[in-house]
């Protein structure tokens, strides 16, 4: 095995419980539309590439005309800037393996779908940014996942070949994402998604609690 002396996070789902929030969110925004809501757990199945593909899947199916895709789009981020930080907490463990890994001396980074300074905001509240040498959200330079170039730009940016570097993520996407980059992909279970979505695209490793990441160095 190769020694691996980074780390790739994603952030929704693998670093912060971001689910309630995003939930809460979405179905304020729905309801004042006079529209269906949804439970929580069904939003695992809506996160993860990005805010107006959320819209859409919570949409109904015959509301997904382009002018109230985008007024529910428009809601949704003033209404998620609003109450993001109401439920929105760090996993257990994860601070402590953040330390653990900075004390090992892996150079630790963050690729997000969210938005770039939106993710910078949730690391730097939610976080200890100074354990990062990199925070990384979607943009004009960052295509969302699963396009590999966010974590290939990383990679360049730490001057780290990718065969060096894990990539840790709870969904199909960042499973994606790290074989596409040529990374060591880690699915993580205590996120959005389950074991099968990750096993099918193509995690090299699972594992239940943070600290676990610890053994596969």
């Amino acid at each position: 095995m190769p020694e691996y002396r980074a780390v790739i996070f994603d952030l929704d789902g693998t670093l912060l419980d971001t689910l309630a929030d995003i939930a809460d969110s979405m179905n304020n925004v729905l309801a004042a539309m006079g529209l269906p809501t949804h439970p929580r757990d069904e939003y695992r199945y809506f996160v993860g590439s990005g805010m107006e593909n959320l819209v859409r899947r919570a949409l109904p199916p015959q509301k997904l005309d382009e002018a109230t895709v985008s007024r529910a789009l428009t809601a949704m981020r003033r209404e998620y800037q609003n109450n993001w930080r109401r439920q929105t907490r760090p996993y257990d463990e994860i601070p402590e393996l953040l330390t653990a890994l900075a004390g090992r001396r892996l150079s630790l980074t963050v690729l997000s779908n969210k938005p770039d300074d939106f993710t910078k905001k949730c690391v730097h509240a939610l976080l200890d940014a100074s354990l990062f040498q990199a925070l990384r959200g979607a943009g004009p330079q960052t295509p969302r996942k699963p396009d590999p170039a966010g974590a290939l730009a990383l990679a360049d940016q730490l001057a780290l070949p990718p065969e060096h570097i894990l990539y840790a993520g709870d969904s199909g996407i960042d499973m994606q994402t790290a074989k596409s980059a040529g990374m060591f992909a880690v699915g993580v279970l205590w996120g959005f998604r389950f074991a099968d979505e990750l096993r099918e695209n193509g995690a090299d490793a699972l594992i239940s609690r943070p600290l676990e990441l610890l053994n596969l160095l």
